[in-house]
């Protein structure tokens, strides 16, 4: 290969790549830049860079799941009903129960001082578990994001212009809470409010087709997991819009079925479920579409879902005394 043409070729690459660089440094420069396309998913990006930012070393409550989870968790609505709990979340939107159950594992890994981990959920993420890819991100690539690494090297490694310039485009708004549909808004816990009066136009989501056992047999798995530690594995769904049930399932046998499975699959393991959708602790007025809930109904869900299952209420591994210590 003639050198002119390798010269060429070297340049052309340099430049490209410094062109790349620019674009991510004015983007930063302007609050557009997007963070990291570890999953290629603006939520589930953002959220880890929210974790970047705010680390938690001492929770002791991990709460995990899909939006529900992400969007119905009141931290501290559950410190003043159970003050002994350390709340994080560790939900992010979009998942299937199984991608639910790694980013749990994920978390687990990096947090020792968890006693409790709380499924929060609902049947829509019990329907694609064997067409859902279970491993959400690079688990090694997030942790070394997370706890500090220079997030640059990451965008050439996730290299996706596409997304990277549509999110550019919507970043701003969704983190100021303009965007009032997909905020990507943070309390200190991790959970994402939507703090608005208003309602989507149409309840969004369908009918759940059919559940899928794969979803149960990976909450199953967590469940054994937990158990092994000594920690507690605690699921509870969430209210859903009565409009939805009664286009979505007017007999209630989805639910149903949900409900059965669920507790099927936490029984070898000890696991709590508790339905937050029977409770009836909020009204229809309290929808933000099918599933979602506005903030405010959030609080009262988390409030009762803190008196009901007990948060907090396992103590910490007991100190081994000088006494039963051996010597090696």
């Amino acid at each position: 290969m003639p050198p002119r043409y390798l010269s060429a070729l070297f340049a052309s690459a340099f430049l490209a790549l410094l062109g790349f660089y620019g674009l991510l440094f004015g983007l930063r420069a302007t609050g557009h830049l997007p963070p990291p396309a570890f999953a290629n998913s603006i939520c589930v990006d953002e959220k880890l860079a929210f974790h970047r930012t705010h680390p938690a070393p001492g929770a002791t409550l991990l709460v995990v799941g899909s939006s529900v989870a992400w969007r119905h968790f009141d931290g501290d609505a559950v410190v003043e009903r159970a003050p002994q709990a350390v709340p994080l979340s560790g939900a992010f939107c979009g998942l299937s129960a199984n991608q639910s159950v790694f980013a749990a594992n994920w978390f687990l890994d990096r947090q020792p001082a968890v006693r409790e981990v709380l499924l929060i959920t609902s049947p829509q993420d019990f329907e694609n578990c064997t067409t859902s890819r279970t491993t959400l991100f690079d688990g090694a690539d997030a942790a070394a994001y997370v706890d500090g690494a220079s997030p640059w090297p990451f965008y050439m490694r996730y290299f996706a212009p596409t997304s990277l310039l549509r999110n550019a485009s919507e970043i701003a708004a969704k983190r100021s809470g303009e965007n009032w549909i997909d905020p990507l808004v943070f309390d200190r816990y991790g959970s994402g409010p939507l703090d608005t009066p208003r309602n989507r136009e149409t309840l969004l989501y369908g009918m759940v087709r059919t559940l899928d056992q794969a979803c149960f047999d990976s909450v199953a798995r967590l469940g054994q997991r937990l158990q092994g530690e000594g920690k507690r594995l605690l699921v509870a769904s969430t209210p859903l819009n009565p409009a939805w049930k009664a286009e979505g399932d007017p007999q209630g046998r989805t639910v149903a079925e949900f409900n059965q499975r669920m507790e099927a699959a936490l029984a070898p393991s000890g696991g709590t479920f508790w339905d937050g959708d029977a409770a009836q602790v909020v009204g229809p007025e309290a929808f933000f579409d099918a599933i979602h809930l506005r903030w405010s109904a959030a609080r009262t869900y988390s409030d009762a879902l803190a008196e009901a299952l007990k948060l907090g209420s396992v103590a910490p591994p007991r100190p081994t005394l000088l006494s039963e210590q051996r010597a090696p």
